[in-house]
C-alpha cells in the first residue's frame, strides 16, 4: 500500500518511535477499511467524524484510544496528504473515566523487585526509582546516564522534551555493570561488521560516525540484530517492552499481589511514595516530566484516599 509506506516515511523522518509507528498505521488502515477503501483524498470531515463517532458510540472503546485514532488521522492528513483537517463538529468524545491509579506500597514494590532478576529487575528498579515510563526506560542509550552527578537524562519523552531525574544510588553499580556487557557486545558486533545504531532526527548525517560508538549504543539492547528495511542496515534496537512486561506479571503473582499492577505502576508508585515522604509537587512534577501540574495532583488524591490521617470512629 502506497500510502502506508508513505506515512512509515513521514513517521520515520520525525524519528517517532516504532510503536506510534505501528499503532499510526493500525488506525490509518482500519479507517480506510471502514470507508470500504476509499482513499482518504476522497474522504470529507464528515467522514472523518463518522469513524471516530463509531470508535465512540458503537464500539464504546476508551477516551485515549479514540484519541489515538484521532491523532493518527489528522498525521495522515497534514503531514502526509498535506490537507489539514478543521474543527470536526459534531464529534462525540469518548468519556474518559475519573480513575485514581493504581500504586504500590513501599512493601509490596520490595516484594515484586525482590522476584525479578537481570534486565527486567534492572528496568523495573528505574521506572520505580527514577520516575521512568518504560518506553522511556528502554530507549535510554550509554550516554544517558551519568554516573558523577547521579543523574539520568530522559531524551525526547512524551511532548518531545527533554528532562533529567535521579539515578538512584542503589542502582549505580549494577548500571555500570550493564554499560561494560553494552560495551563487549558492541565490540563484538564491531568486529562482525555490525555494531551501528539508530541516531534521533537527522544526527546520522551531521555524525556520520556517531552511530558506532558506546555512548550511542542502548543501554538494554535485544538479543538480535534486525534490517533497517529504509537503509539496509543490520542494527541492534532495544528490549521489546513485553519482556519487561511479562517478568513484572510473573513477579506480582510470586509476590502475591492481587492489584491490576503493571510497570507503569511503578512509576505510580515513584510520584505517590515521593509525596508522601513530603517532597515538594513540583519537583515530583519536573521528575516525571508532566506539563500540567494538574497532572502530577492526583496523586495527591491518591495518598488522600480512604481518609488517611482521619481516624476512624471505631478506632477511637
Amino acid at each position: 500500500m502506497k500510502l502506508i509506506n508513505k506515512v512509515r516515511k513521514e513517521i520515520k523522518r520525525r524519528n517517532y518511535s516504532y510503536s506510534t509507528e505501528k499503532h499510526y498505521c493500525r488506525w490509518i488502515k482500519r479507517f480506510i477499511r471502514f470507508h470500504k477503501l476509499t482513499h482518504p483524498n476522497k474522504l470529507q470531515e464528515k467522514d472523518i467524524v463518522k469513524f471516530l463517532n463509531y470508535l465512540a458510540v458503537e464500539r464504546n472503546v476508551a477516551a485515549s484510544t479514540q484519541n489515538q485514532a484521532l491523532c493518527a488521522i489528522v498525521f495522515l492528513y497534514k503531514e502526509v496528504l498535506k490537507s489539514p483537517v478543521g474543527d470536526l463538529d459534531n464529534l462525540k468524545r469518548a468519556k474518559k473515566p475519573k480513575r485514581l491509579p493504581t500504586v504500590l506500597s513501599k512493601n509490596e514494590v520490595s516484594g515484586v523487585l525482590k522476584k525479578m532478576e537481570g534486565i527486567p529487575y534492572l528496568v523495573c528498579s528505574i521506572l520505580y526509582g527514577s520516575g521512568l515510563r518504560i518506553s522511556e526506560a528502554l530507549r535510554l542509550r550509554v550516554k544517558d546516564v551519568d554516573f558523577d552527578f547521579k543523574q539520568i537524562v530522559v531524551r525526547s519523552g512524551k511532548g518531545k522534551k527533554d528532562r533529567v531525574t535521579m539515578l538512584p544510588e542503589k542502582l549505580s553499580q549494577p548500571l555500570r555493570n550493564q554499560v561494560l556487557k553494552v560495551k563487549n557486545l558492541h565490540q563484538q558486533d564491531l568486529a562482525k561488521g555490525y555494531g551501528r545504531t539508530i541516531l534521533p532526527n537527522a544526527l546520522s548525517k551531521k555524525y556520520p560516525n556517531a552511530a558506532s560508538t558506546l555512548a550511542w549504543q542502548f543501554l538494554f539492547p535485544s538479543k538480535y540484530r534486525r534490517k533497517d528495511p529504509d537503509s539496509g542496515i543490520y542494527f541492534r534496537y532495544h528490549l521489546s517492552s513485553k519482556v519487561i512486561q511479562r517478568a513484572f506479571k510473573k513477579a506480582t503473582q510470586k509476590a502475591n499481589i492481587t492489584k491490576k499492577a503493571s510497570p507503569h505502576t511503578l512509576r505510580h508508585s515513584f510520584a505517590t511514595h515521593l509525596l508522601g515522604s513530603g517532597y515538594d509537587i513540583r519537583t515530583v512534577q519536573d521528575l516525571l516530566g508532566h506539563k500540567n501540574l494538574k497532572t502530577t495532583s492526583v496523586y495527591l488524591h491518591v495518598l488522600n484516599r480512604g481518609g488517611q490521617g482521619v481516624k476512624s470512629p471505631l478506632d477511637q
